[in-house]
């Protein structure tokens, strides 16, 4: 009797309960997670059946590796691809795929994308445009150099993500201020593997004003296509950088165009080593040119691949781990419906006593609204913690208005959030 086919599953490095779940209804038995303890621990979801998941610690490769390899064989699998979904995991992905012998980009790529100086210095090596950035070592180094800079400097770590840490600053007291609650940000965070970075460098980043574009790619060896692309939400009033939401599809100015949005990103992903997978990228637009931010080997995050599933009945986490088992996937038929994606923040410290929707949640324009926090939730506001604050999501269809922005965040104010100080 010959022996049953082995099953094929993707391995996922590393990401959030939420993430998991979502995957494991999207495409059943296609996936096998790699679990950080304190995310299975925390998790509100139900854990998956142990043929799916391996929970351990995510940096001990030398543990990894047995474990991984007893469970396939246990369960009679094989790998036919990695995807990772989290940025503080996308090195352990790369170690993983060199010894298991799968395609994922490799640790140099993976850390020129994590390292906000070296991707940056390597673009403009290439012409690629980018705002310039500086190493600095005491706020008398930021206030040099914004003698030289027309709209003020940001001041970020050298690794991270998104807004977290991050500030705009114009003049001394700024910078000053600034430093202070970097500084001690970075010190607070120091066992926080999102911000891995031994020197705790940080960096002064010329500021580049417009709009403010995010968007995913998939990379083969031949060519790149777009998969998306949303225009932030980045109303005044929010920590400096944070984006309150998105809209899809993101419309680039009249003198740009998509052909040359798509050469230059596929030339800054090879730029940075990256030749395979999919990605996503931050930019701003700046006299019809894109300024590049930050790439990285993951699809775009926060609440945009609920508002793909919403707007066009794309799921960009299925898509992922099609692409890094190399199925076939086709984009042609993709048509996005307009709409929007608010997040939904808090607006002081507390505890969360109640989220009173009224009459929001049946208008028909809220296509979803999803808070995620319960009553008892205790909010501690940014610079001291950029995860709390956030309550959840809501999705608007905003096809056919005029001043879509505008008339979307008022309908998001409908939302009654009450906080117990």
């Amino acid at each position: 009797m010959s022996a049953a086919p082995k099953v094929q599953k993707v391995l996922v490095a590393g990401t959030t309960a939420d993430y998991i779940q979502w995957i494991r209804n999207a495409c059943p038995e296609q996936a096998l997670f790699l679990t950080a303890p304190h995310v299975r621990e925390n998790a509100q979801e139900p854990p998956p059946d142990p043929s799916e998941e391996l929970v351990c610690p995510l940096s001990d490769l030398p543990f990894i590796m047995p474990v991984l390899a007893a469970h396939l064989e246990k369960y009679n699998q094989k790998l036919s691809g990695i995807a990772c979904f989290d940025c503080e995991s996308m090195v352990t992905a790369a170690l993983l795929a060199e010894n298991l012998g799968l395609v994922y980009p490799d640790v140099s790529a993976v850390q020129n994308c994590r390292n906000k100086l070296v991707s940056k210095q390597l673009w403009q090596s290439r012409k690629i445009p980018c705002p310039r950035v500086w190493p600095v070592r005491c706020t008398d180094d930021v206030v040099r150099l914004l003698a030289d800079v027309s709209a003020g400097l940001v001041l970020k770590p050298a690794a991270g993500s998104g807004s977290e840490l991050v500030f705009h600053c114009g003049n001394r007291s700024e910078a000053q201020k600034a430093w202070e609650t970097l500084a001690d940000g970075l010190e607070k965070r120091k066992q926080n593997p999102l911000f891995e970075n031994p020197d705790r460098l940080i960096l002064a980043e010329e500021r580049v004003c417009g709009p403010e574009y995010s968007c995913d790619f998939i990379l083969t060896p031949d060519c790149l296509t777009l998969v998306r692309l949303a225009k932030k939400i980045t109303p005044p009033g929010l920590p400096f950088g944070t984006a309150a939401g998105y809209e899809i599809p993101g419309a680039l100015p009249p003198g740009m165009s998509m052909a040359s949005l798509t050469g230059l990103l596929e030339k800054a992903a090879r730029t940075l080593g990256i030749h395979t997978g999919i990605c996503m990228v931050d930019f701003v637009v700046k006299d019809d040119r894109p300024y590049l931010i930050e790439m990285t080997p993951r699809p775009g995050g926060d609440c945009l691949p609920q508002l793909l599933m919403v707007s066009a009945n794309l799921d960009i986490l299925k898509l992922a781990l099609d692409v890094a088992a190399n199925l076939p996937w086709h984009l042609e038929d993709i048509r996005f419906t307009p709409h929007m994606g608010i997040r939904i923040h808090a607006k002081k410290n507390g505890m969360l006593t109640a989220v009173n929707s009224g009459n929001l949640a049946s208008d028909p324009r809220v296509k979803q609204l999803h808070v995620i926090r319960k009553p008892g939730h205790v909010i501690s506001m940014p610079p001291a913690d950029y995860d709390s604050w956030l309550l959840g999501h809501m999705i608007i269809n905003t096809e056919g208005w005029n001043f879509p922005e505008t008339r979307a965040m008022l309908l998001a104010r409908r939302l009654e959030i009450e906080i117990q100080p």
